[in-house]
């Protein structure tokens, strides 16, 4: 047994929390020690409660380590622990962090550049609407859309994103159930699409079933892995609500799209702005907002251009459209209006593509939405 064996089987144990694991770990120095040690020692050890002592002793290892790994196996799963290098870094740093990942599909590349969406499952159009352009602009821009995969506004992000101009893995659904599962299984088919397209990934084990109290953690993860989360309808008591706490214990930015005044879907999204949720109302909003925190993730990305002859840039380094903004900027200063009006573009999506640009050190923003070259 290995380690992430041992992570894997530790996980597993009901009565252990992530808090717990972590401890533990941190004590003894490895999972395979927690496990070995035996409940009479972690008792002498004041290392966890009596009952969890023989929770650990009496859980079936062997037998579930090879149940579990027969599922993985026949599923395609990636086992991330909290150990690996490719563990996603936003993630690794929340309190209560997950020891293991179960991953189906790809996980992109570069995950600091991720936001969350979520909402009410009852959606009214309008709700999903929104939730479904915003995704697919914010695609567009180059995050990465994580969801719920729940009913609702989080299959209308993760919709939003599969279906945006850029392609590429950019939508990660996390589950509240085992990647076995499928719930609700109305989205059988987008579950299928965001494994093909994006990444599935739950911290439970395979099998575990959608119970209620799996959501609240599934929520910490949506909110843990992003740089903020857009709420898009919430009644007073939706479980959004609950990611948009996480969000704010992990010190990420928490974004409130309006709704009408008298939709019951629209009271919690409303009771967020009335404590200080950022109000939005276009892509644009958390565009601006988000820049300062996307370009602090520069070093990560690709060199700056003037590393490379200019006459090398071509659609393997931009875009189509990425290289006709860019051709319409020079050392001269230019207003984001102007680039529209010159590339016969929408302000919106010029906005989205001049972001790209400055995350590839293309170009660089000036006071006053104005643009030059780097």
């Amino acid at each position: 047994m290995n380690e992430s064996d041992a992570l894997l089987i530790l996980n597993a144990i009901p009565q252990l929390r992530n808090a717990d694991i972590h401890r533990l770990v941190q004590y003894y120095g490895s999972a395979q020690k927690v496990l070995a040690i035996g409940s009479q020692a972690l008792i002498a050890d004041q290392a966890v409660s009596p009952g969890s002592a023989a929770a650990i002793a009496q859980f079936p290892h062997e037998a579930f380590l090879k149940n579990e790994e027969t599922l993985i196996r026949q599923g395609s799963i990636k086992i991330l622990t909290i150990n690996d290098a490719d563990y996603p870094l936003p993630l690794r740093a929340i309190a209560d962090a997950p020891v293991v990942l179960y991953v189906r599909g790809q996980v992109p590349e570069n995950m600091s550049l991720a936001i969350g969406i979520v909402g009410s499952r009852q959606a009214s159009f309008y709700g999903i609407t929104i939730a479904q352009q915003f995704a697919a602009r914010l695609a567009e821009a180059g995050l990465t859309i994580v969801s719920g995969m729940a009913r609702g506004i989080d299959a209308a992000a993760h919709h939003g994103a599969l279906h945006a101009k850029r392609t590429g893995a950019n939508t990660v659904a996390i589950l509240g159930c085992g990647l076995s599962q499928i719930y609700p299984l109305e989205n059988a088919k987008l579950y299928e699409e965001v494994a093909n397209k994006g990444a599935l990934i739950s911290e439970f084990p395979m099998k575990t079933p959608p119970l209620a109290y799996n959501f609240p953690r599934r929520n910490r993860i949506i909110s843990g892995l992003s740089l903020g989360v857009i709420v898009v309808e919430a009644a007073a008591r939706s479980g959004a609500l609950i990611t948009a706490d996480c969000a704010l214990e992990q010190g990420r930015e928490v974004y409130a799209v309006p709704g009408k005044v008298d939709s019951p879907t629209s009271k919690g999204v409303h009771n967020l702005i009335k404590q200080g949720a950022k109000l939005v109302s276009c892509v644009d909003d958390i565009l601006e907002d988000l820049r300062p925190l996307l370009l602090a993730g520069l070093n990560s990305l690709e060199e700056s251009p003037n590393t490379v002859a200019i006459a090398q840039i071509s659609t393997k380094i931009l875009s189509e459209t990425e290289l006709l903004v860019y051709n319409a900027i020079s050392d001269r200063p230019v207003h984001i209006d102007e680039l529209a009006d010159r590339c016969d573009t929408d302000p919106l999506d010029t906005n989205a593509v001049l972001l790209r640009l400055e995350l590839k050190h293309f170009i660089k923003q000036l006071p006053g939405k104005l643009f030059v070259r780097q």
